[in-house]
């Protein structure tokens, strides 16, 4: 498999050829709002790929038909090389164990306690293990977001960093292969937002995840993104790195570095 070695910030990613999504040509329509118009993009194992764009702007929309939570009105989504447009209920729910997702609300659930919310999706997907492989997974994750010591605490009693980390543990528990995060840093100060960032780049480096994440927030861009794709009227207007869109003269692409 060739390798692509890429370098920004002082950090070095190792990117395969391999394409993990590929969209092609997608539209989604709600009534005479059309929000992606023949919209195409990839992502190849090992990468981070942001999707810019104003807010309302269709991003999310995106993201929920690539993990299946909308279909599509036209063209194809392949995750993993299947195609999902014709999915079952079943598949979809395979698939999701494959394809971690990150709310931007978390979608914790308040009754129950970090440990439950982590033990969760093992339950949830099938995934049996006993009671000691089962605590193994859930401190293993808690670890990884730095939080261990959480573990018995209920999501009220924790901050909205905390929280957000801990949602992030919860969807490495099933030891996804890609991670899509839906505005990862929204509703947050901007020393959280920075912490958050990081340790996604973290996560890139230790579990080989390839991610989507969608953002308007270009700090948070300038530190996760290998790649970035901008959306525009609902088509990929550009794509490139950090360092290529930022110093772009073209008005549409500097309206969001300034």
């Amino acid at each position: 498999m060739e390798t692509v070695l890429k370098s920004e910030n002082e950090k070095v990613y190792e990117i395969t050829q391999e394409v993990v999504i590929e969209v092609r040509n997608i539209d989604k329509s709600f009534g005479k709002n059309n929000v992606l118009k023949k919209f195409s993009m990839d992502l190849h194992r090992g990468e981070n790929v942001v999707v810019l764009g104003k807010s309302g702007s269709g991003k999310s929309v995106l993201i929920k038909c690539i993990i299946g939570l909308l279909k599509t009105d036209a063209g194809t989504i392949k995750v993993l090389n299947d195609d999902i447009s014709n999915f079952d209920r079943d598949e979809l729910d395979l698939m999701r164990v494959k394809v971690g997702f990150l709310f931007q609300s978390n979608a914790l659930y308040d009754s129950m306690t970090v440990r439950e919310n982590l033990e969760f999706p093992l339950r949830r997907h099938g995934k049996e293990k006993n009671r000691e492989e089962v605590n193994a997974l859930v401190l293993e994750a808690l670890t990884a977001v730095r939080l261990a010591h959480t573990i018995d605490m209920m999501p009220s009693e924790l901050s909205g960093g905390m929280r957000k980390r801990i949602a992030l543990a919860r969807t490495l528990i099933l030891k996804p292969e890609i991670i899509l995060y839906d505005e990862p840093t929204t509703g947050l100060d901007p020393v959280t937002g920075k912490e958050i960032s990081q340790l996604m780049v973290e996560v890139q480096k230790k579990y080989n995840t390839s991610s989507v994440i969608i953002s308007h927030d270009v700090n948070c861009v300038k530190i996760v993104a290998n790649r970035i794709v901008l959306l525009i009227d609902g088509m990929c207007y550009t794509s490139g790195t950090y360092s290529e869109l930022s110093n772009s003269e073209d008005p549409k692409v500097k309206q969001f570095f300034t």
